[in-house]
C-alpha cells in the first residue's frame, strides 16, 4: 500500500540531446525548449549515459559521428539499459548508409543535417507517441512518493508499457506496491476509462477462480439463474490483474495459457468461445523462473505473461524515500484526525535504517500505530523502536502474519481430526483438492497427525 499524492503534477517530455558540436547542440536545445520540451544537452556519449541515469529521458537525439563512442555505440548501450527508450540519430550526408543500418538495429529514425525545425519536431512527436508519452498529467503515478532513481526507472518503464497493450508481469516483495503499479499503468493507458479489476489467485478457491476468470453458462453452476461473464470479458476495454499468479492452480494455468494464445475464452460448461476483451497484467512475489524449473508453473504461460517485466524494488533499496513516506503518512493521519504529530530526529533516523520486510505497507502500519499511541506532539525514537521491534524479528508483514496464522490453523484442525483430510476439509469449509494444496504449500503431512 503506497501513499497518494494530493495534487496532480504536470511534466513535460524529457529529451536528451547529444552532439560534440557546441553550436549545433545549442541550436537543437533552443528549438526543443521553444516547444516546451525539457532538454538536457551533453557533448559526448559518455556524458549522455551518465545523464540518462539521472535525467530519465523520454527520448534521445544524438549525433552519429562523435569521438571515442559514436552514436551507434551510444544507441547500443541505451538499448541494453533501457530497451524501450527511443533514439533519433543526426547524420551528415556522407554517413546516411551508417544511419540506415542503425535504424535497422533499433534507432527510431535518422535526420540529415542541417535539420529543418518542423522535420525535427515531427520526428520528435512521433517518437514520443510510440514510446508511450501520451499524457502530460502525472496523476497516473500519484500513488508513488519517491525521489529514488531506482523507482523512477521502474515508473518510466511502466509509463512506456502504458502506451501499449502488452501484457505486464510485475514482481517484487510483499508490500512494495505491485497492484498499485498495475493500477498506475492502467491509469496512464488508453484503457483508463475502462474497468480495473483484480483477482487474487491466493485467496480464492480453485473452482471459484475458474468461473471468476472465464465465466460460466447456466448449466455449469447448479441453481445459476443465468450465465455469468468471466473477468476476461467483463473488463471489456479495461484491465484485469491476476494477483500472485504463482498460486494459480496448474489446470487453470493451462486454460489461461491457451486462452491467451488463441485470444479466446471458453466459459465453464460450454464449447462456445468469446474473444478476450481485457488487457491482462499479473503480479508475483515468488520467482516464477524457479517455479518453472520445479514444474509448479507452466512455461508457456510464463512467456505469455512476461512480455514486459517490471521488478519493483523493496524499501531496503530506496531508503531515501523513507523520510518522504513517513512525512506523507503523518500528513494523511493529521487530515483524517485533526491531530498533528511529528517524529523526533532520532526516530526518523531509526526508521530510515530499520529492516522493513513488509516494505511500504509495514512502514505505513508502524507510522499509524505510533501516531495512535503517542499522546505528545513528538513521537520519540523509543516509541518507533518498540513498534518496529528490536533485532531482525521486527513486526511481521501482513502476508507473513497471514501465512503464520494459516499454518497454525491447519495444524490445529489436523490435530482435532487426527489427520483425517476429509473431516478437516469439511470443518474448514474447503473442498479436498484445495485443502490438500493448502497442506502442500505449508509443508504439512496429514500422516504426522494420525494416532499411532
Amino acid at each position: 500500500m503506497q501513499a497518494l499524492r494530493k495534487e496532480s503534477r504536470k511534466r513535460r517530455a524529457k529529451i536528451l540531446a547529444v552532439d560534440d558540436d557546441p553550436g549545433l547542440l545549442r541550436l537543437l536545445t533552443i528549438r526543443l525548449r521553444s516547444e516546451n520540451y525539457e532538454v538536457e544537452a551533453v557533448p559526448s556519449a559518455a556524458e549522455a549515459l551518465a545523464a540518462a541515469g539521472r535525467f530519465r529521458p523520454d527520448l534521445v537525439i544524438t549525433d552519429l559521428r562523435m569521438d571515442q563512442m559514436d552514436g551507434i555505440g551510444l544507441l547500443n548501450e541505451l538499448q541494453i539499459r533501457w530497451p524501450a527508450l527511443k533514439v533519433i540519430l543526426l547524420t551528415a550526408h556522407g554517413t546516411i548508409p551508417d544511419a540506415v543500418r542503425a535504424t535497422q538495429s533499433g534507432a527510431f529514425s535518422f535526420l540529415t543535417k542541417p535539420v529543418e525545425k518542423q522535420e525535427l519536431l515531427d520526428h520528435v512527436q512521433r517518437a514520443l507517441k510510440i514510446s508511450g508519452f501520451t499524457m502530460v498529467d502525472e496523476e497516473w503515478r500519484a500513488g508513488f512518493i519517491t525521489r529514488s532513481p531506482l523507482l523512477e526507472e521502474k515508473l518510466t518503464q511502466a509509463h512506456m508499457a502504458a502506451g501499449t497493450d502488452a501484457r505486464v508481469l510485475i514482481t517484487g516483495e510483499a508490500g512494495v506496491g505491485k497492484k498499485l503499479l498495475a493500477r498506475a499503468i492502467h491509469a496512464a493507458s488508453a484503457r483508463r476509462e475502462g474497468p480495473f479489476l483484480a483477482l487474487s489467485c491466493t485467496e480464492v478457491a480453485e473452482s471459484d477462480l475458474e468461473t471468476d476468470l472465464f465465466g460460466y453458462d447456466n448449466g455449469a453452476i447448479p441453481g445459476a439463474a443465468r450465465a455469468q461473464k468471466g473477468l476476461l470479458q467483463a473488463a471489456d476495454g479495461g484491465t484485469i490483474v491476476l494477483e500472485e499468479i504463482a498460486d494459480l492452480p496448474l489446470p487453470l494455468q493451462a486454460k489461461l495459457a491457451r486462452a491467451l494464445a488463441e485470444n479466446q475464452v471458453r466459459p465453464a460448461g460450454t464449447d462456445q468461445t468469446e474473444p478476450v476483451k481485457a488487457r491482462l497484467m499479473a503480479t508475483s512475489r515468488q520467482d516464477l523462473g524457479q517455479l518453472m524449473v520445479q514444474g509448479r508453473f507452466r512455461e508457456d504461460l510464463y512467456y505469455r505473461l512476461n512480455v514486459v517485466h517490471i521488478d519493483v524494488p523493496p524499501l531496503s533499496r530506496r531508503r531515501e524515500d523513507i523520510p518522504l513516506l513517513v512525512a506523507h503518512f503523518l500528513e494523511q493521519i493529521a487530515t483524517e484526525t485533526g491531530v498533528r504529530r511529528t517524529y523526533a530526529p532520532e526516530a526518523v533516523e531509526f526508521l530510515a535504517t530499520a529492516d522493513w520486510p513488509g516494505n511500504v505497507r509495514q512502514l505505513q502500519a508502524v507510522v499509524r500505530q505510533n501516531a495512535t499511541v503517542t499522546q505528545t506532539p513528538v513521537i520519540s525514537g523509543e516509541v518507533a523502536e518498540r513498534a518496529v521491534g528490536a533485532g531482525a524479528g521486527g513486526l511481521p508483514s501482513y502476508d507473513a502474519a497471514r501465512e503464520e496464522f494459516t499454518r497454525n490453523y491447519l495444524v490445529q484442525i489436523l490435530q482435532i481430526t487426527g489427520g483425517n483430510v476429509s473431516q478437516a476439509a469439511r470443518l474448514a469449509k474447503r473442498n479436498r483438492t484445495d485443502f490438500y494444496k493448502l497442506l502442500g504449500r505449508h509443508q504439512l503431512t496429514p500422516d504426522e497427525f494420525k494416532s499411532r
